[in-house]
């Protein structure tokens, strides 16, 4: 039985931990390239539900997420074992 960690992402949207590769700030210039390079290539996925995006999930299948939660409070959730009451198992 493999146990896979989920974390919130905001508006009850969750990713794997061992699947993400970065959360970044999304202010840089070199970061709005990147959503829009993924946006033309349909690798960006937006879970802001419309408000104002506050971080960048990169993850390892190169897909973007945008995300309206704080990059600090994500990489706090993502340090947290026991942070996430949802818990994958296969």
């Amino acid at each position: 039985m493999i146990n896979e960690r989920l974390i919130n992402i905001g508006f009850g949207n969750y990713v794997l931990v061992k699947r993400l590769i970065a959360v970044v700030n999304p202010a840089s210039s070199p970061m709005k390239r990147l959503r829009e390079d993924a946006r033309a290539e349909a690798r960006l996925v937006d879970a802001t539900q419309g408000r104002k995006t506050r971080s960048i999930l990169i993850m390892d299948s190169n897909h973007v997420i945008l995300s309206a939660v704080q990059t600090e409070t994500i990489r706090v959730r993502i340090g947290q074992e026991g942070e996430t009451p949802c818990d994958v198992k296969d």
